[in-house]
């Protein structure tokens, strides 16, 4: 019996990766790729690195490289990156992992990814050992006093380890472009204006794409002073995400996703557990698919949780199939099971799509930034986006709007383009404020208005 069930979530997990990113389920194995990142004062070595899922041909020469937004890990962008390199096979796509997510302990869900573990040992494992006591084998906090070098990972971390990324791209000898979602964006703009050796960024690049996330204006040099003095001040190096402590909301997204894929049908784990918010419970008694749907969907998802959500379907079904009320994914934008692929990263092991230990500290700089253009807040925080003047006049630049940035992600690209004289013609701006949550843009699918651009923007990048 045990290598029947052992059998069944194998396949469980190799149908819904292939099913949920309509790809064959013989796609190469994919891993994390790490190299050497920088090597930030006070932290040990061991976490000096930066990683890379690399999806797309072996030949490929040209490079996209895309950088998570907030509590957003590398996995998040494997189904988006497929479907782009099967369209485009000169690209290769390769997904980020920042060095925060060296902490997460990943055993257990690797277990399950391959066949060895259920939907109920893996949230065990994670989550259900704080309320049931009888759990002894379980996952351990990692206590802040052991990572106050953390509170260092801001924005000069983050660039100096994405310059290793970019740098590893350019060898394959061809173009690169950098795109980022949602901080993500703040991300792009702070590399492309940084100052290396009197050198923008974005020198080494062809293109800059902005997934509803950009720059924003630069805060006051006082404001800056304050974060820092707090950051110091508090004991957690980590961002809380929607008023979610780390781990925890990222320790929600992986095991609800993986049960929403690997067990979607039995009795909702994460409604029966009482330690999660009341706010993301639906009111009658549903599937792991239907909790994780109404968690995250536009319209029953908090709006504290904005940064998380997509058009998911209609919601939890009516009807019930065994006293349970599943999920009903009519009209959705995102298909549940390729936004629980995203979230999850299923058949890849040792990463999700989820950062749960998110730095406070690169949240903090992002309000530095601006159009990359020297501030004081800048010199409070060692940030040195100071070339926002100097960017190559032939940069090409694709900015989309969703529910969270909007119009705004569109007026800071045109504001940066502006800034060098790169021509309105190397631009390319869809705003879809109304119509797209802010994670569509990564996870619409068969139709997506934001990759319906992003192919022909790369394509005319490839072809000169």
């Amino acid at each position: 019996m045990r290598s029947r069930r052992t059998r069944k979530l194998t396949a469980i997990t190799v149908a819904c990766a292939a099913a949920s990113l309509s790809l064959p389920a013989t796609a190469a194995a994919l891993k994390v790729t790490w190299m050497k990142g920088f090597a930030a004062p006070g932290t040990p070595a061991k976490y000096n690195k930066v990683g890379v899922i690399k999806v797309g041909s072996p030949k490929a020469k040209n490079v996209l490289v895309l950088a998570p937004g907030t509590s957003a890990g590398a996995a998040y962008f494997v189904p988006l990156a497929q479907w782009l390199t099967s369209k485009l096979p000169g690209w290769q796509v390769w997904s980020e992992e920042r060095r925060e997510n060296l902490l997460e302990d990943q055993s257990v869900l690797n277990l399950a990814k391959r066949g060895k573990a259920s939907a109920k040992t893996v949230f065990d494992y994670y989550l259900g050992y704080l309320t049931d006591k009888s759990v002894t084998h379980h996952f351990a906090l990692i206590p802040d006093s052991t990572v106050q070098f953390a509170k260092q990972w801001g924005m000069n971390v983050a660039v100096q380890d994405l310059h290793r990324v970019i740098g590893a791209a350019l060898k394959r000898g061809g173009n690169v472009v950098l795109g980022g979602h949602s901080l993500g964006g703040s991300v792009v703009t702070a590399y492309a204006t940084w100052n290396f050796n009197g050198h923008p960024g974005a020198r080494d690049l062809s293109g800059l794409v902005y997934i509803d996330g950009g720059s924003v204006p630069a805060e006051s040099a006082a404001d800056a002073t304050g974060a820092l003095t707090t950051l110091k001040q508090q004991s957690t190096p980590w961002l809380s995400f929607g008023g979610i402590a780390a781990p925890f909301a990222g320790l929600f997204n992986a095991t609800g996703s993986l049960g929403a894929l690997q067990d979607p049908n039995s009795r909702s784990l994460g409604q029966q557990f009482a330690a999660l918010p009341a706010d993301l419970k639906p009111p009658v008694p549903v599937t792991n698919l239907g909790q994780y749907g109404y968690a995250l969907n536009v319209g029953t998802s908090p709006a504290s949780l904005i940064a998380a959500q997509a058009h998911l379907g209609k919601g939890v079904t009516k009807s019930t199939k065994n006293g349970l009320h599943g999920w009903n994914g009519s009209g959705a934008l995102t298909p549940i099971k390729r936004f629980a692929t995203m979230f999850s990263g299923i058949g890849i092991n040792n990463v999700d799509g989820t950062e749960w230990y998110f730095p406070q500290r690169l949240t903090d700089d992002t309000r530095a930034v601006g159009n990359g253009l020297a501030n004081p807040a800048q010199a409070v925080l060692g940030v040195h986006s100071t070339l926002g003047r100097r960017l190559p006049r032939t940069l090409k630049i694709y900015a989309f709007g969703a529910a969270l940035g909007g119009a705004g992600v569109l007026l800071d690209a045109q504001q940066l383009a502006k800034q060098s004289h790169i021509p309105n013609r190397n631009l390319t701006l869809i705003n879809r404020h109304s119509t797209y949550a802010h994670n569509d843009p990564a996870g619409a699918f068969p139709n997506n208005v934001f990759f319906d651009h992003l192919v022909p923007f790369l394509s005319r990048i490839a072809h000169g």
